[in-house]
């Protein structure tokens, strides 16, 4: 059996627009999620399904495996679990 993490992030954000991409310390508010999962040894793939260009990016430039988000499903009232499934 394996184990994996999946991280949503869409490029939609309304209340603080880009907020994944935007530097926390001096890498993205993604990153971090990403490099939290990827230092536990039970974890075996970091997923992020996003609908943003920026943030595939920067997921791949932080070793996730980036899924391809449809924007039928990158809505403001799309629940996460829709993007999961």
């Amino acid at each position: 059996m394996k184990t994996i993490a999946i991280i949503p992030a869409r490029g939609g954000s309304k209340r603080l627009p880009g907020k994944n991409t935007k530097l926390l310390g001096e890498i993205p508010l993604l990153a971090h999620s990403i490099l939290y999962a990827k230092q536990h040894n039970f974890i075996d793939a970091v997923y992020v399904s996003t609908d943003d260009v920026v943030i595939k990016e920067i997921a791949l430039q932080y070793g996730a495996i980036v899924i391809d988000r449809p924007q039928a499903l990158s809505g403001d009232l799309e629940p996460t679990v829709s993007a999961l499934k």
